[in-house]
């Protein structure tokens, strides 16, 4: 079994990309299974299933993924995913993590070899960073 893939689902391309660049450098893993799914397919702002969807496939190395996602209807579009049951890799786990600290920790986790469990755990500890 491979390791844990890292989708980062944004209502911007840019931002979804970004975030899943830095997160794979900061962790120092120029490899690591982290994507981003931003904006529609036209190139506009917004959340697309199918795009949550193929980058959900791209990442999956048979151990599962771990979704984080910006805001609204980005849970949305995840939380529809999971329940339709059949969209996603299995494992698949929507992540309450803040997205930039959270993607870090997750790719740190997931290049390590940790579980999707773990990658889920270590991610939402990102929620007690503090920066002051």
């Amino acid at each position: 079994m491979g390791r844990v893939g890292v989708v980062l689902v944004s209502h911007s391309a840019q931002v979804a990309d970004s975030v899943a660049a830095l997160a794979a450098s900061l962790a120092g893993v120029p490899d690591a299974p982290v994507t981003g799914a931003g904006g529609l397919p036209d190139g506009g702002l917004g959340t697309s299933a199918e795009l949550v969807t193929e980058a959900a496939a791209r990442v999956d190395d048979g151990a599962g993924v771990a979704v984080l996602v910006d805001l609204g209807s980005a849970v949305l579009t995840v939380k529809a995913l999971l329940a339709e049951g059949d969209e996603l890799p299995e494992p698949a786990r929507l992540v309450d993590a803040p997205l930039v600290e959270g993607a870090v920790a997750a790719v740190v986790a997931a290049a390590g070899g940790a579980d999707v469990e773990a990658v889920a755990a270590a991610a939402g500890e990102a929620y007690d960073y503090r920066k002051v």
